[in-house]
């Protein structure tokens, strides 16, 4: 955990430990609510941001119209 805090990448973490598999790291991500916390923390709030919505563009109109 101290080294996903310190900002080493899952990866390396995976590594580092003999983790056969990248997802076997990924449990410690969802373990971790110290971590949750602070990638919340970094997104507006809903209510500070307009609601988006998809416009796609008139190229890609123009291919699904023309399948």
């Amino acid at each position: 955990m101290m080294l996903l805090h310190a900002g080493i990448d899952t990866a390396s973490i995976a590594l580092w430990l003999g983790h056969a598999t990248i997802q076997t790291t990924q449990s410690y991500l969802h373990a971790d609510l110290e971590l949750k916390r602070r990638s919340l923390d970094r997104l507006p709030a809903i209510g500070d941001r307009p609601p988006a919505r998809y416009q796609a563009s008139d190229a890609l109109i123009a291919f699904l119209t023309d399948r």
